[in-house]
């Protein structure tokens, strides 16, 4: 066997577990968001229909709140420099080696903040606020349905805050990844 040849089957075998590992994490994903979205959602459901009107508005902007929050570390993961954390490794400052390893996982960490714990937060906080606009209306006797109106609010508040959250994250990336390193530091020590 020459040397072009075993060259090429090492690309295709790691090529080949790339896509295992693809399909792996899809599947974990899949699946551990769907079980989150169903606790989640059955807990919403259950919890906020049997709460007055202020507690369930509060629930509803800590939803809001912890999606835009997730959002925000998802983008510092993606656009924080690394070499600036190898840096504080050296000098063994708290929290740089998860920021590290934060960094290099980038991918799967933005997948996880923004897209599994962003998007189950923004389908409850859809299912929150059709909750709380049935109570208005029951509430205040209304003959109109305020849930478009609702709805429409919780998403451009939602959408106003990611925007917002993205430009913090951008310029505070470095903060915002080691800040979250070093919580992960505290839970992952011995």
């Amino acid at each position: 066997m020459n040397i072009t040849q075993e060259s090429k089957e090492n690309k295709e075998n790691k090529k080949s577990k790339k896509e295992h590992s693809n399909i792996k994490w899809f599947i974990q994903v899949f699946i551990s968001t769907f079980i989150l979205s169903m606790i989640f959602s059955y807990i919403s459901a259950n919890g906020v229909s049997q709460l007055s009107l202020i507690p369930a508005i509060l629930i509803l902007i800590l939803v809001i709140g912890m999606g835009i929050f997730f959002d925000i570390i998802g983008v510092a993961v993606t656009v924080a420099n690394e070499h600036e954390f190898h840096a504080k490794a050296t000098k063994k400052v708290k929290g740089s080696k998860d920021s590290i390893k934060l960094i290099r996982n980038a991918p799967k960490v933005a997948n996880i903040c923004a897209d599994v714990i962003g998007d189950i937060c923004g389908v409850l906080s859809g299912a929150i606020s059709a909750l709380i606009s049935i109570k208005i209306t029951e509430q205040f006797g209304l003959s109109f349905n305020l849930q478009f109106l609702f709805s429409a609010i919780v998403a451009a508040v939602t959408v106003g805050g990611k925007a917002l959250g993205k430009d913090v994250a951008n310029n505070n990336s470095t903060q915002i990844v080691h800040a979250v390193g070093i919580i992960l530091n505290k839970f992952t020590k011995k």
